[in-house]
């Protein structure tokens, strides 16, 4: 007998040799006809595997991120299938899943594939899974595994085996098909019952631009055709919301050739709606106890190696920038951190010093592969709402549930309501890749989950996603399309203060190393605008938005008094301007419409002559226009801006 815990904490006997859709089978019928995947002492595996030892059980459906993850990695191979059968003689490399579908990188050689070609390859794929082929895994010598690619003569597959060792490789096998896999699929091809190509794009071997070009096919799958045509809609509406087809229609950014990918340009809306963003932060900083500061866009090499960053980010950094002075370097920051210990630096601290809290709006530079670059949310500079928090033991906790009560606040003055917080930790299993001692590692671990369950925080772990300094509490926000972005960051450093020897004088007038907080509640700047674009489809909050108002007068006639009703509306500090162009009034609210203005105010004889204006509603065609005074209207935006702008 064997003993099997489940999630719930529950503990069952069974005969050894027990599979997980026979645990299913034991909790309720339902369960084993929807059970696709299992979990057993974290590691992923059919629901016929056979369990020998005692161990930790999870099991996975389609509303499971891991039942996703089976789902759409065993489509990869009925879609490698087909791609075999259709194009004889191509080479294929790796088809992972993803957080929407999967790919396969493949070497197609001579053959072209195009999307005229999608339809064939989705219906022989549909063909396979009616056929209901089973999953299989089988072990593999080293030996046996090299010579089954050799005589495919794949170069790809040869590779990844030589840097495999013997004994750890498997094979997963389905109807005539055979794939170099780890595991982790459903049960049999029958459950695929929607499949789509959803585009193919050139992807480099490994990922290094070195390596030869291969072609990515990405697809995506469903157990219900009903949920494919739900997906397809969403993704349509995605694309009516996306950043950058949304940030050119209202002029906010652009990017240039001659100036670099990855590097955008603010143009003057986007560089208002920035600074208004800025301002936003830096007032409720200012009333958390927040300081400004400001640090250079290069800093010594030497700063980065003391920092640890040269080590971590040097590949992904842009070259040291030499001088005419021989043996000087310097870098484009990365970060901002390590500057922000040279000014706490500066000159010596006593425990009733602190906290200090430094903040800086500092932009940073890494360098991303082109493929990888994606409008504002990929780009190679970009502005951290950056700040550290140098605390003394005692007031960590305190100085760490404070920063999580100024993110909420950010995300719910923005309308950020569908997030989670996800609690950062190292790979239990290569530790080696972070900074610092075990026990610093687990007081910081230690700091996190307890601040944020006492703030009542739904969170979720993921190991191997901490900084390669600290761990973090990270704000994952959903866009549009459903996927998850880190916008807010909090982190817990011991490290970083011992590579700078940060220290303050304590009441028992010894040194210590202060504790250092990280945190960005919009993480950076490019990133929150576009998902902040995409979730309100550019109908941004009324306090944000570039403009508040326009004036339309009916002729030329009404000008002047459309300028004598932008000056009170000025006075009241309501941003608006005036469509004074050569065009119909329909010409112009339908513009206006395009623009996402919120309110569009309409002045003619009638409001000449009664000191108003009619108002009309972004977004309220077919409603009746309101007349209202200047004062009415005034206060009628305050009590729009008051709905969401809470005070700090």
């Amino acid at each position: 007998m064997i003993n099997i815990t489940l999630p719930d904490g529950s503990v069952k006997k069974f005969d050894a040799g027990v599979t997980p859709h026979d645990v299913a089978m034991s909790i309720s019928e339902g369960l084993a006809r929807n059970v696709i995947s299992a979990s057993f002492n974290g590691t992923t595996i059919e629901t016929k595997t056979p369990l020998t030892t005692d161990g930790s059980l999870v099991l996975f459906t389609w509303n499971d991120k891991e039942g996703k993850k089976a789902f759409w990695h065993s489509t990869s191979h009925v879609m490698a299938q087909a791609l075999q059968e259709k194009y004889p003689g191509i080479k294929l490399t790796i088809g992972p899943a993803i957080d929407n579908g999967f790919y396969y990188d493949v070497d197609f050689g001579d053959n072209v594939i195009t999307d005229k070609d999608f339809k064939a390859i989705e219906d022989r794929v549909l063909e396979i899974a009616r056929e209901k082929h089973e999953f299989t895994m089988r072990e593999a010598s080293k030996a046996e595994a090299l010579e089954f690619y050799k005589k495919e003569n794949n170069p790809y597959k040869t590779e990844l085996i030589e840097n495999l060792e013997d004994g750890t490789i498997t094979f997963c096998d389905h109807a005539t098909f055979t794939d170099l896999c780890r595991g982790g699929h459903i049960p049999n091809t029958g459950l695929i019952k929607a499949m789509k190509i959803m585009s193919v794009a050139g992807a480099y071997w490994r990922g290094d631009e070195k390596n030869k070009q291969l072609t990515r096919v990405y697809g995506i799958s469903f157990p219900k055709q009903k949920d494919l045509t739900e997906y397809l809609e969403l993704l349509e509406e995605a694309r009516r919301r996306d950043h950058r087809k949304l940030g050119k229609e209202l002029e906010l950014f652009t990017f240039s050739q001659k100036v670099g990918q990855g590097l955008p340009l603010w143009l003057p809306k986007g560089a208002a709606l920035r600074d208004r963003l800025e301002q936003f932060l830096k007032k409720a900083q200012k009333k958390a106890g927040y300081e400004q500061v400001v640090s250079p866009h290069i800093g010594g090499k030497e700063l980065y190696v003391t920092s640890g960053h040269y080590a971590k980010y040097g590949a992904d950094s842009f070259q040291p920038i030499r001088t005419p002075n021989e043996g000087e370097e310097f870098m484009l920051k990365p970060m901002n951190c390590p500057h922000h210990c040279e000014i706490y630096n500066t000159k010596p601290w006593s425990y009733k010093d602190l906290p200090k809290r430094y903040a800086e709006f500092g932009t940073v530079y890494r360098y991303e592969q082109s493929g990888e670059l994606h409008g504002l949310t990929r780009v190679r500079g970009f502005t951290q709402d950056d700040a550290h928090i140098f605390c003394t033991p005692d007031q960590l906790d305190t100085e760490f549930k404070n920063v999580i009560d100024l993110v909420l606040y950010v995300f719910s003055s923005l309308g950020f309501e569908n997030f989670s917080a996800q609690v950062s930790l190292r790979d239990p299993d290569n530790k080696e890749k972070y900074i610092g001692s075990e026990e610093n590692w687990v007081k910081a671990e230690n700091a996190i989950i307890n601040a944020a369950k006492d703030k009542g925080l739904n969170t979720v772990v993921e190991y191997g996603e901490a900084a390669f300094y600290g761990p973090k509490l990270d704000f994952m926000v959903k866009d549009a399309l459903g996927r998850q972005w880190q916008l807010g960051t909090i982190q817990v450093d011991y490290n970083l203060p011992e590579r700078f020897d940060l220290t303050y004088k304590g009441s028992d007038n010894e040194l210590h190393r202060p504790i250092m907080i990280h945190r960005a509640p919009f993480g950076s700047m490019e990133r929150f605008i576009a998902i902040l674009l995409e979730n309100t489809a550019g109908n941004f909050p009324l306090w944000l938005m570039p403009e508040q108002a326009i004036l339309l007068s009916i002729s030329e006639k009404y000008e002047n008094y459309a300028k004598k009703v932008l000056e009170l509306l000025e006075n009241h500090e309501i941003r608006a301007l005036i469509d004074n162009r050569n065009e119909t009034i329909g010409k112009k609210i339908r513009d206006a419409e395009v623009q996402k203005v919120p309110f569009m105010l309409i002045v003619g004889e009638e409001e000449e002559k009664n000191g108003t204006i009619s108002v009309r509603k972004h977004g309220d065609a077919g409603k009746s226009n309101q007349s209202m005074t200047i004062k009415e209207f005034a206060a009628l935006v305050q009590q729009e801006i008051d709905k969401t702008l809470k005070p700090f």
